[in-house]
């Protein structure tokens, strides 16, 4: 898939879900891919474990609100995809079977995919899947050194809002999965059609890779 991508060839974009994810690491990236649906064929799976609902509620936060999603496939019967979305929440930062069937399920996709697209901990699934290893990548800067430490083989950059290696994207926490996936659409789509996204959703997006105040404030 290209810059040529066409009206006429649907986009096949998964969002793996598990417990405890963030919803806007979810919604955001989503709800930008909704709106590129006015005008280009898409079509979108929620990817998890099993087909009950899942929930954003903290494994950690005992008080924690949380919203439940109904998946619309399994790991085991996925459809073939175009684009894997990987969010991150505190769900990424626990052990549990539904987690573990993620970073499988990341490993074993990872090779029939044009794009992965990891937004704030959902790297550190990634690089536990091994897909990160020798690739340049960021993430969530609150989180930088217990996510960077999953994997030393992986070029992990302290400073930027998102990161593109080949045919991976990375970004940096919750917001940036916004600005991440607006970036993609525009190197696939067009800097139009990102813009019209952007101000339909009447949303700023950050178009500098580079910029990363919270890099700053967290020391990195």
């Amino acid at each position: 898939m290209s810059g040529s991508q066409g009206k006429s060839t649907p986009l096949r974009v998964g969002v793996i879900l598990f417990p405890g994810f963030q919803a806007l690491d979810v919604f955001g990236p989503v709800d930008c891919i909704n709106v590129l649906s006015w005008s280009h064929r898409v079509t979108l799976a929620l990817i998890s474990s099993t087909l009950e609902a899942v929930t954003t509620k903290s494994p950690i936060c005992a008080n924690a609100l949380g919203q439940s999603v109904v998946p619309t496939h399994t790991f085991a019967a996925a459809p073939s995809l175009d684009v894997l979305l990987v969010p991150g929440g505190l769900g990424t930062r626990v052990s549990s079977p539904a987690i573990e069937e993620a970073i499988a399920y990341i490993r074993n996709v990872y090779p029939q995919l044009g794009y992965l697209i990891t937004v704030c901990t959902g790297a550190g699934l990634a690089a536990r899947a091994g897909v990160l290893d020798r690739k340049r990548a960021t993430t969530n800067k609150m989180a930088w050194a217990e996510i960077t430490g999953l994997a030393v083989n992986v070029d992990w950059v302290p400073h930027a809002r998102w990161v593109v290696d080949g045919n991976v994207w990375s970004s940096s926490g919750v917001s940036a999965g916004m600005d991440v996936t607006l970036a993609w659409i525009e190197e696939v789509y067009g800097s139009e059609l990102a813009r019209k996204i952007s101000n339909s959703m009447e949303y700023t997006r950050h178009e500098d890779a580079s910029y990363d105040p919270f890099a700053e404030l967290y020391g990195l």
